[in-house]
């Protein structure tokens, strides 16, 4: 195909994602559900056929995998999965076992191979970074509880795409167990000899390399280098018989973890949108939209099943390692979807001989119905997991307070102990009896007890752990909990129940202080600007100790 015919037919797939995106957006929905449906429009089987090419749609297709999982190992590293915790990693690697498990029983008993029934439940596994990343944080929900599961989660899924490729790559091994042995065997030294060359060349020669360059003066070596990095990473990767996009993701990773990696994402970030456009818009066109409209009652009924299962296997790991049952419902829900990984998967499946075309339209269809969905329930999980967790509370007794926790009338009740609770509570630690901490990390509750504070485990946004707590004796509250609509809802309830108590808020943004004021606090302390007067004296000082010398210089 001539060039000018492969740039026409991007141009046009960006101009009619542009078109579509923009009308989702226009109704609060996620754009990029707008551009898979501008690429089901315009190419691939099924649609009016402005992009005709195949090659041309796998080309875009690929290209767009690649360069997108480069801007998201760029995106990711190591230290942010190590600040997750042990639980999080835990409930992701959980999520990613079971529900594999359970995709390729569900493909067994459907009457797949086992090898294509194994391929599908990788797909199935993983939810979209992307879509979910993006409606969290226009929210402001990123730090809500099912907020900062559902990325610790993402994280793990991330991580996990590696070895479920080369997974998917094993599995395309005809004969005995010699066979396949040679064959697993031969592509994780591809993996391993791909990875080790890319350590080499991009984290430690371009590195360097970067590092002696004047930055300050050459802004524009960073694009350079994030480019050539990535097209080359995924050259060298098809080049080595390993995925493009495996190749791709890695070098983000180590590029990711140089010292230039926060300039690079800022570079970049234009160039993000245009990936998430291009592989959104070619995810849209592998599907057949006639083929969806003719098996629409197969496509939502298992989309459904799907969604159910995924938000059920979350649901169940989370709050079997210790969290409410409404924060446990709501991650499970934010994640219930099928995310942009299933095609780069399913992509090295049906390259490999191991997905069917079938198996593979059926799966693609399924996960555009459900990141279909996403922008509608993701917005409603945490009151649809409170709803949830309210109708099985009351099939069950509701527990009695222990008798200590009886005993225990704090006079004040500090809700979060994190680091801003924390400063709070340094000058009450003579009065340490009298003050009760309610947060839902254990970890903070541990260090409120290790000052000698009353802890209690709790969701301070339900009404029974208020009541359990005795907040109604308290004579004053604190609320620091970062995120507005939860903090909100406490203050309500705090109100509720104890009308005559001074309450203290927390406000990150100062654009919130007077949602604070009206909800009934008497007194709301900004971050922004406390963080404005701890500036303006630091540069007092610092003015102060600049010119005092100068002073002693001119008495001499």
């Amino acid at each position: 195909m001539a060039p000018w015919t492969l740039l026409s037919e991007i141009v046009i797939l960006l101009v009619a994602s542009l078109l579509v995106g923009g009308v989702f957006a226009r109704f609060r929905q996620s754009p990029l559900v707008g551009y898979i449906l501008a690429g089901m429009v315009l190419g691939g089987p099924g649609s009016i056929g402005l992009v005709r090419s195949q090659q041309t749609i796998e080309f875009i297709a690929e290209l767009g995998v690649s360069l997108l999982l480069f801007s998201i190992g760029l995106e990711f590293a190591w230290s942010r999965v190590k600040k997750l915790g042990v639980t999080i990693l835990l409930v992701g690697i959980l999520q990613i076992i079971l529900t594999m498990a359970l995709g390729a029983i569900a493909g067994i008993v459907a009457g797949l191979p086992g090898r294509e029934s194994i391929a599908v439940g990788a797909m199935v596994s993983l939810s979209s970074t992307a879509v979910v990343l993006r409606i969290l944080m226009e929210r402001a929900e990123g730090d809500s509880p099912h907020g900062r599961n559902s990325i610790g989660i993402l994280l793990v899924q991330d991580a996990a795409v590696v070895p479920l490729a080369i997974l998917i790559a094993m599995l395309d091994g005809g004969g005995g167990v010699t066979e396949v042995a040679a064959d697993a065997s031969r592509i994780l030294l591809l993996a391993a000899g791909l990875i080790i060359g890319l350590w080499i060349v991009v984290g430690k020669i371009a590195v360097y390399a970067l590092g002696a360059l004047t930055l300050e003066r050459n802004r524009e070596l960073t694009i350079i280098l994030a480019a050539a990095t990535g097209l080359g990473s995924t050259w060298a990767a098809h080049a080595a018989g390993v995925s493009p996009a495996l190749g791709a993701f890695v070098a983000g990773i180590f590029l990711g973890g140089s010292p230039f990696a926060t300039q690079i994402r800022a570079d970049i970030s234009p160039l993000r949108v245009l990936l998430l456009t291009m592989f959104f818009g070619s995810a849209g066109m592998v599907a057949d939209p006639l083929w969806i409209v003719h098996h629409l009652p197969l496509v939502l009924g298992i989309s459904f099943l799907l969604m159910l299962s995924k938000t059920a296997v979350v649901w169940v790991i989370v709050q079997l390692l210790g969290q409410p049952a409404h924060i446990a419902a709501s991650t499970g829900i934010a994640l219930s979807q099928i995310g942009e990984f299933a095609f780069v998967l399913g992509s090295i499946g049906k390259a490999s001989g191991v997905v069917s075309d079938e198996t593979y339209l059926l799966v693609v269809s399924i996960a555009i119905v459900t990141l279909i969905a996403s922008p509608i329930l993701l917005p409603a999980a945490p009151s649809l997991g409170r709803r949830i967790a309210s109708l099985l509370s009351r099939s069950k007794p509701v527990p009695s307070p222990s008798s200590d926790s009886q005993a225990s009338t704090p006079d004040i009740v500090i809700i979060g102990f994190g680091p801003a609770g924390q400063i709070a509570a340094n000058s009450l630690l003579r009065h340490a009896e009298r003050v009760l901490v309610i947060d839902l990390n254990r970890k903070g509750v541990r260090r409120a007890q290790a000052l000698g504070f009353i802890g209690q485990v709790g969701d301070a946004t339900q009404t029974e752990v208020l009541e359990h707590a005795r907040v109604s004796l308290a004579k004053l509250v604190v609320i620091t909990v970062p995120h507005h609509d939860s903090a909100i809802r406490i203050l309500e309830q705090v109100r509720r129940l104890a009308p005559h108590a001074h309450v203290v808020a927390r406000s990150r943004h100062e654009l919130h202080t007077s949602d604070f004021v009206t909800a009934g606090a008497h007194t709301v302390v900004g971050d922004e600007e406390q963080t404005g007067h701890s500036l303006g004296k630091h540069l007092e000082r610092w003015f102060s100790s600049l010119q005092e010398p100068v002073i002693d210089l001119c008495d001499r």
